[in-house]
């Protein structure tokens, strides 16, 4: 079947305009060695890397889909961990910018994500209430943590003890023990959503920030460690079965369970320190050594403490003391002895409130470095799409902070709301409540930014040296490009300016506003009054009254006919030159947001808040088509220059292209994760850009790839089927119970894809050894030997044994995605696994991945296996040589361990060797030195 008509598919280009997104938190990250310069953002879907230095973004790590909503560093500052809005987690190489490992395992947007102190684990906490450990080295999960009622809000391990703390919206705090992934104690002390946590002084206290002005601390004893006889027994409550702590337990008393009779820790409340924000804390942290304290609210203001040291505060209490026997002193009376003075230790003795920081707009999130200098760096993401870094001196007695690093050049501070291309295609005009941009359309800089009103609608100006804006005062706003300079402002209309139009000779346009007025304009050049050159300036030549507010006009391209949308849902056509009444074009339910008129002037496209799209002629005012375009209203219109393809952008978030001759919607264009307000098609028609709610400019570009509407359908299709396959509940684990919480996967259309591949081995196995069997009796009957056709999957992979190939397959998944696609294969092919396990564990290849498959597969089949008794004699084997094979791999890892034990203690001793030597190198030149000193002091005298 031929084509009947070809269209060219349009592709996403760059994202810009954006600093950083609001759902996540901002973080330093560590780049060619520096700390404190560079700091990693979330930018939708992406995640840009800025150098605060110099103000420019020198990394993306690019995305998927999803939005993200959650950044940590790794330890070691070589990796970033990202959680996104579908519950998916990948882990960046910040060398490479690649990412390399993803985690699947939530089911709702990642609210926490955090590193163990040697980053080999990596623990996160979402939206669905669950907490998961990851293992990063091996790219696999370890296993779920169930308590939370509610999204957890934060997650930190212990760095001495295997233990984690988590914080949830659902005002609990609790203690998990890794080593046997229970959870032992829960705190009840909060009355309200707890949204941050910090432990201090080497982990003895846990600072938690709830909804309202106070940080409540804790005490925290591990009770191992107390070998205090006569101490109590500590009262003990059944945890995480259903039974929690009463609300009287605010004392911190010990809950463990009741079967365990190990005792970790008790927490007790030490006090609580008032902030002076009234509304709930946002985030809450600590600089690395623990000596900073940092919290802030929905405000502006970061309020910073500081965290005495056990010396400062014996320091600080002697001081108090002394102060008091002098008043003790002072108030008693003349020959009596002086009484007994004692002074109690407060919280605010041991945490006492350093500055604040005033940033320029409410922050979303901020994080904490100490710079080589001993200042204390904060960079903050502000809600206005801004990156803000302050330093402070917190050792001064009053401490200033100082603004030192500002970006703002790369985004708007509020919402665009109009977009312009230049009649070259090369510069983009963006308009906001603040200012207006340039932007270049190939480099994607900013060239100019402007300050201005309000701005509704632009356009440039032929010759594209100015540029015109209409504003939300009905004002017209003229600007010279290449001075930045406001030429002119004209009050044009009493309500707002909602639309303008470029007549198509170039000579002047049309405004429509709120006045319930469209108004006819001319450019001219007038007298500067500061100069004696002519500059452009624009008069009013006509007026057209309506009866009601005009939302938006369009020229037709022969400049006979003028469309003007109003409020009361119709669309008037009037004679350009008479201004006489020619056609109304009524059937939309809610007013005409948008409009365009095609090239030649046959068709008027109507976009409306009923979210459909109408398809008029021009000719009689007759609706071809009415189309239901989008899920929300419809923002804006535009058609394809020279061509009956038209594009409309809605507040579903989506861009979608129509066919206005065959009525067909062509393609979807999705990547904006807001509303989206306006577009902009460029005159060649190869690129459009758009801006959304989520304060980001995408770029599309039109590739030569031909677009098939069959294909497309059909790739829609299997994008509704991978998304039906993510939704699905989560299959039943034969023997799992309700609080088995080994089993962290989720099931993708990867792992189903996986299992498919595993399946498809298997069977190739099965009709290769039907065929060797028969290959062997052929060979008897015949009495010689003859040739066995080769299977071309195994010729390609090399010519290998059909049981290589499932070790291959095996080998082929990844890890993160084994047990889930291993949980997906039915019975009937475990047995011919189980096979294949005992031979390759027998070859000694890949004992850790055949084990992990092994035990997986004995765990979730378990009832089915020990019931057949053909697999029997294989499970004998298997633990004979499983045993034996492990032994002899955990001997070589303890041979090599012992090794670079040793090869560590041989650089030592080097290090220690050539640092004497350098010392005594060294001393002995200052002795020479001196001596010559010596030396010329004499010749001198």
């Amino acid at each position: 079947m031929g084509l009947t008509k070809q269209y060219l598919r349009y592709v996403p280009s760059a994202v810009f305009g954006l600093i950083g997104s609001q759902k996540g938190n901002i973080v330093f990250v560590t780049l060619r060695g520096e700390k404190g310069r560079y700091v990693a953002v979330p930018a939708c879907e992406h995640v840009f890397i800025w150098d605060l230095r110099k103000g420019e973004k020198i990394l993306i790590l690019q995305g998927l889909k999803q939005e993200v909503t959650c950044l940590c560093p790794s330890p070691d500052g070589l990796h970033l961990a990202v959680g996104y809005e579908d519950g998916s987690i990948r882990i960046f190489s910040l060398l490479s910018g690649e990412g390399n490992i993803t985690f699947n395992g939530h089911k709702a947007a990642v609210t926490s994500l955090k590193y163990d102190q040697l980053g080999g684990r990596l623990a996160s906490g979402s939206k669905d209430t669950d907490v998961i450990i990851w293992d990063v080295i091996n790219e696999s999960g370890l296993y779920r943590l169930k308590g939370h009622k509610d999204a957890v809000t934060q997650a930190l391990f212990l760095r001495e003890r295997n233990l984690l703390v988590t914080s949830g919206k659902d005002t609990m705090v609790k203690w998990w023990d890794l080593d046997n992934q229970h959870c032992f104690k829960t705190m009840v002390g909060h009355r309200t959503e707890v949204w941050g946590l910090v432990l201090v002084s080497e982990e003895k206290r846990l600072i938690t920030g709830a909804a309202d002005s106070e940080l409540r601390a804790w005490d925290i004893a591990y009770l191992q460690e107390i070998d205090d006889p006569e101490e109590p027994e500590p009262k003990k409550i059944k945890e995480c079965s259903g039974i929690q702590d009463t609300p009287e337990a605010e004392d911190g008393t010990l809950e463990a369970d009741e079967a365990s009779e190990d005792r970790i820790l008790s927490c007790r409340k030490a006090g609580s320190i008032m902030r002076e924000g009234r509304d709930r804390v946002v985030n809450l942290a600590v600089d690395k050594t623990g000596r900073i304290l940092a919290c802030h609210g929905t405000d502006s203001v970061l309020e910073v403490f500081c965290i005495l040291s056990k010396a400062e505060v014996q320091k600080k209490m002697d001081k108090k003391l002394k102060k008091a026997r002098k008043k003790a002193k002072l108030n008693s009376a003349s020959g009596e002895e002086d009484p007994e003075t004692s002074v109690s230790m407060t919280l605010q003795d041991e945490i006492h409130r350093v500055a604040n920081i005033k940033t320029s707009s409410k922050i979303k999130s901020f994080d904490l470095i100490h710079s080589p200098q001993g200042e204390l760096k904060a960079v903050f993401l502000l809600q206005n799409n801004l990156v803000e870094l302050y330093s402070l001196n917190a050792s001064l007695p009053t401490p200033q902070p100082v603004r030192t690093s500002r970006i703002t050049i790369g985004g708007h501070r509020s919402d665009v709301r109009t977009l312009s291309f230049s009649s070259d295609n090369i510069a983009v005009l963006s308009a906001a409540a603040e200012s207006i941009k340039i932007w270049n359309r190939s480099t994607l800089q900013c060239i100019r930014t402007m300050p201005c009103e309000y701005a509704l609608c632009s356009f440039f100006v032929p010759g594209d040296r100015q540029v015109v804006i209409g504003t939300k005062m009905g004002n017209l706003q003229l600007f010279d490009l290449a001075s930045g300079n406001l030429l002119e402002t004209i009050a044009a209309h009493d309500g707002a300016l909602w639309s303008m139009s470029l007549s198509p000779d170039q000579r002047g346009f049309v405004t429509g506003g709120a006045d319930k007025a469209v108004k006819f304009w001319d450019f001219e050049l007038v007298t500067d009054k500061n100069s004696t050159q002519k500059r452009l300036s624009v008069k009013q030549t006509r007026t057209l009254q309506l009866d009601e507010d005009v939302l938006c006009v369009s020229y037709s391209p022969n400049q006979k006919l003028l469309a003007v949308s109003l409020l009361d849902c119709t669309v008037k056509i009037f004679y350009v030159d008479t201004l006489k009444f020619f056609l109304s074009l009524y059937g939309h339910k809610l007013p005409v947001i948008c409009m365009d008129i095609s090239h030649d002037g046959a068709l008027i496209a109507t976009g409306s808040a009923d979210r459909n799209v109408k398809i008029w002629g021009l000719d009689f005012g007759d609706c071809h088509r009415s189309l239901f375009a989008h899920d929300d209203s419809v923002m804006y219109l535009r058609f394809v220059p020279k061509s009956h393809l038209f594009f409309t952008a809605g507040k579903d978030r989506k861009i979608k292209q129509w066919d206005a001759d065959k009525f067909e919607h062509i393609q979807t264009l999705e990547g904006h994760h807001q509303e989206i307000w306006c577009l902009a098609v460029s005159p060649s028609g190869d690129y459009i850009v758009s801006a959304s709610h989520d304060k980001s400019l995408r770029l599309w570009e039109r590739t030569r790839e031909p677009l098939i509407l069959e294909e497309e359908r059909e790739m829609q299709r299997e994008a509704e089927y991978e998304e039906s396959v993510a939704k699905e509940d989560q299959p039943a684990v034969p023997g799992e119970t309700q609080g088995d919480s080994y089993f962290t996967g989720k099931k993708t259309i990867e792992t189903v894809k996986a299992a498919e591949r595993i399946m498809e081995a298997i069977e190739l196995y099965r009709e290769e050894t039907a065929k060797m069997k028969e290959h062997r009796a052929i060979c008897r009957a015949a009495g010689k030997e003859v040739p066995l056709p080769v299977n071309p999957i195994l010729m390609a992979h090399g010519n290998i044994s059909p049981s290589a190939y499932v070790l291959e397959t095996f080998k082929g998944v990844k890890s993160s995605e084994l047990e889930e696609a291993l949980l997906v294969l039915p019975f009937s092919y475990v047995p011919d696994i189980l096979k294949l396990l005992n031979e390759f564990i027998q070859m000694g290849s890949d004992i850790e991945l055949l084990c992990r498959c092994l035990f997986f597969l004995l765990r979730i089949h378990f009832g089915q296996i020990t019931s057949n008794q053909m697999l029997v004699p294989v499970i004998e084997k298997l633990k004979e040589t499983t045993i034996s094979k492990v032994r002899q791999v955990q001997d070589v890892i303890g041979f090599n361990m012992a090794g670079l034990d040793y090869l560590k203690r041989e650089c030592e001793a080097k290090s220690e060797v050539m640092f004497f030597a350098e010392a005594t190198s060294h001393l002995e030149e200052k002795k020479r030195k001196r001596k010559n000193r010596k030396k010329m002091i004499l010749t001198l005298t």
